[in-house]
């Protein structure tokens, strides 16, 4: 079953490496703004959590076609994005996911296969 949305996200920066996260920070988005320009992505939400004692503390989700974004997710500027964060992130991380209409269809296979 395919996927709609790619989640970036992170716990943290890790100490003595703030600087470096802000300015990636501005970079990643500026890439993204570009993605979405150029039709790579259908759009991207910015989300910061409330401090509440867990390991998620902010995330990029990302939506497009699933095509699009398996092609994204298979180029080196991504792939140099994510391994970058992962020097200075701590906790970062990709996770494929849906959203929308896509929903229905994956809450469909999982009551499916629950035992009766």
């Amino acid at each position: 079953m395919t996927s709609n949305a790619l989640l970036f996200g992170w716990n943290r920066s890790i100490p003595g490496r703030e600087k470096v996260s802000a300015q990636h920070f501005n970079e990643f988005v500026q890439y993204l703004g570009s993605l979405q320009q150029n039709g790579e992505i259908q759009s991207f939400d910015i989300v910061f959590l409330d401090v509440h004692g867990g390991d998620l503390n902010g995330f990029f989700l990302i939506k497009g076609d699933s095509a699009k974004l398996d092609a994204l997710a298979a180029t080196t500027e991504w792939i140099t994005h994510i391994t970058r964060a992962a020097l200075h992130l701590d906790g970062s991380g990709v996770v494929r996911g849906v959203t929308g209409a896509a929903v229905e269809g994956r809450m469909a296979l999982w009551t499916s296969v629950i035992p009766s």
